[in-house]
């Protein structure tokens, strides 16, 4: 047995981003009045460059 590390495997699949990219936009709405929409707006386009 080889004691090199295992190749990790992706924890999510590129159709998880676009619903958690869907689910946070949706969570925008709902908070866009507020101070922590700022970092919602940034992990929305974040998945959105992943996606």
């Amino acid at each position: 047995m080889s004691n090199e590390p295992q190749r990790s495997r992706a924890v999510f699949s590129t159709e998880d981003f676009r619903l958690l990219r869907e689910a946070v936009g949706a969570h925008l709405q709902a908070v866009k009045d507020k101070p922590e929409s700022v970092k919602y707006s940034n992990l929305y386009h974040r998945l959105g460059r992943v996606a």
